[in-house]
């Protein structure tokens, strides 16, 4: 029988990989596809690589990571499966990146595709029905293999055709991750970014500014969608909003993020928040930007505060700002006055 080869969906996450190793010890050759988005959480803040990159390096496997951003927004916008607690359209989600998927493993001419689902770990999308749903609107039916949990799902193409032995697959289910880890154990697998998964999507706070920026927003950029993980957010108006920085490491991503026409607000005699307002804020906005700013400074407490507003062009340096021709004096907002903003 000649060798088979596999697609590997790897994230980098413990499921994921524990699902490779387990493939990999019957003999499938596997290459490994990863469809980056900007709301995956795998991936740590400090690292200097995907997770999955780091993954498929350690098992010595090929990967493909596939930016599929422009059409991901669009599923996110309008999830035909509808969403989960949040903004997370986890039955779409898991569509688009299967059928994604086929499309590679018959480039690279594979026979089927491997994940690292568990059965009922996610209460949407890894479900018995959800699962049966997606093998079929994929047109996948019976080519996706779940080794984690196979023993308790029907038999797939590989198991049937002898490709891999079903008795060397497992039978996990549920949303201890126990298994898992006993199971990375046993493979000498210790360094793995998150254990239990992450997307944005399912977080509350992030969900609401993402709700906000489709409300009023219909050309989103990736860099409008970075935007959104850091700083505190204020709605001004239906053409303008701006986000605050929380702590110094916060105000150095806000500020690589300014772009061109964006507003820069930075306290003059102490510290604070760097503030970047994006869209359209006419001069009352200005003020109140301006306002909120204060309030998260060293000079709350003032009665006049000084701050320092800059149109982002091209240059962008921190000098530029605090030398800004144009200073502001503003009252500091009281939490009150900012609470009916705050997104």
């Amino acid at each position: 029988m000649r060798k088979r080869k596999a697609i590997a969906l790897l994230s980098g996450g413990l499921d994921s990989t524990l699902a490779v190793r387990i493939v990999q010890d019957q003999g499938i050759e596997l290459e490994a596809v990863n469809f980056l988005t900007p709301f995956c959480t795998c991936t740590s803040r400090n690292s200097c690589q995907l997770a999955c990159r780091q993954a498929a390096e350690t098992m010595n496997i090929p990967l493909k990571v596939i930016n599929v951003f422009s059409e991901y927004l669009d599923i996110v916008r309008h999830p035909e499966h509808g969403y989960g607690k949040n903004m997370n359209p986890c039955i779409d989600c898991r569509i688009f990146m299967f059928r994604r998927a086929k499309d590679y493993m018959e480039e690279r001419g594979a026979s089927f595709l491997v994940t690292g689902e568990v059965l009922g770990e996610r209460p949407m999308s890894q479900r018995r029905e959800s699962m049966e749903t997606i093998d079929r609107d994929t047109g996948l039916g019976g080519l996706i293999l779940r080794p984690l949990s196979a023993q308790l799902l029907p038999p797939t193409i590989p198991e049937k055709n002898g490709w891999i032995e079903r008795d060397r697959l497992l039978s996990i289910s549920g949303r201890s991750r126990k298994p898992q880890m006993k199971l990375a154990e046993k493979f000498g697998i210790n360094d793995y970014p998150c254990p239990a998964g992450g997307c944005l999507l399912t977080d509350g706070n992030f969900a609401s500014r993402l709700r906000d920026i489709f409300r009023h927003s219909t050309d989103i950029s990736l860099n409008d969608i970075n935007l959104l993980k850091s700083g505190r957010h204020f709605r001004l108006s239906n053409r303008g909003k701006i986000v605050v920085g929380r702590n110094e490491e916060e105000n150095e991503q806000i500020f690589s993020l300014a772009s061109e026409g964006d507003l820069c607000f930075k306290m003059i005699d102490s510290l604070g928040p760097l503030t970047i307002a994006r869209g359209v804020l006419d001069d009352a906005d200005t003020l109140i930007a301006a306002s909120i700013t204060a309030r998260y400074g060293k000079e709350k407490e003032k009665e006049r505060v000084k701050i320092a507003c800059l149109r982002v062009k091209e240059s962008r340096d921190r000098e530029s700002i605090i030398k800004s021709q144009k200073v502001l004096s503003v009252t500091p907002l009281t939490d009150e006055e900012i609470e009916p903003l705050r997104i």
